[in-house]
């Protein structure tokens, strides 16, 4: 692992950038606090400034994580263009892509056992996520006839799950299951075969 030194000012990042290392090296629960500043080349005491305890440092790696998660979101959502369904798509994509890109956050996130109720800056910057996939959604399902229509949330709720199985399971294989296909096609193959089977895609021919 690279010492990382820091400028005045910026000791809170670097005990974020410290502690992303040691997440990859060990896991979201597998290092101290004291670790993190010896990694940041500062002493413990310092530490304490800006973080309660291992939680806290977590916590902050995934509010910036979801941060970001918003905003590749939003940037693969682009208002709905150039058709809500390849929008709705490439926020699928999009999920995969972060997790690829940003592992280290993807974990404080997803795997680190935070809980929300005890952060709710947590909660308030995953909804911005969320609120992207509840908008492709909505513009994907809006024309479809009320009586048949699930609510966007629904929807939206079932393609984040989806993407968060192919993560898990294929993409980050943290369940040591074996990866039968690419994650990428097995995502685009499911979502096609969860939007045939309500009627927004027709039928294979």
């Amino acid at each position: 692992m690279t010492k990382r030194g820091y400028h005045h000012g910026n000791l809170r990042q670097a005990l974020v950038e410290a502690a992303l290392d040691l997440i990859a090296e060990k896991g979201p629960t597998g290092f101290t606090l004291s670790e993190a500043a010896k990694a940041a080349d500062v002493t413990p005491a310092a530490v304490y400034r800006h973080f309660a305890g291992r939680e806290d440092l977590l916590a902050e790696i995934a509010r910036q994580g979801y941060e970001v998660f918003a905003a590749l979101m939003d940037y693969a959502y682009d208002g709905g263009k150039p058709t809500p369904l390849a929008a709705f798509e490439a926020t699928g994509r999009a999920y995969l892509a972060f997790a690829r890109k940003y592992p280290g956050h993807y974990v404080a996130m997803f795997e680190s056992g935070l809980n929300h109720a005890d952060h709710p800056e947590l909660g308030q910057v995953a909804q911005k996520a969320r609120a992207v996939l509840d908008r492709a959604a909505d513009g994907l399902t809006r024309n479809m006839p009320e009586a048949r229509r699930p609510p966007a949330t629904m929807v939206s709720a079932h393609a984040w799950a989806m993407s968060h199985g192919v993560v898990e399971l294929f993409l980050r294989r943290s369940s040591g299951v074996q990866r039968p296909f690419d994650p990428d096609a097995l995502l685009e193959t499911g979502m096609g075969i969860y939007l045939r089977g309500l009627g927004i895609l027709p039928p294979d021919s």
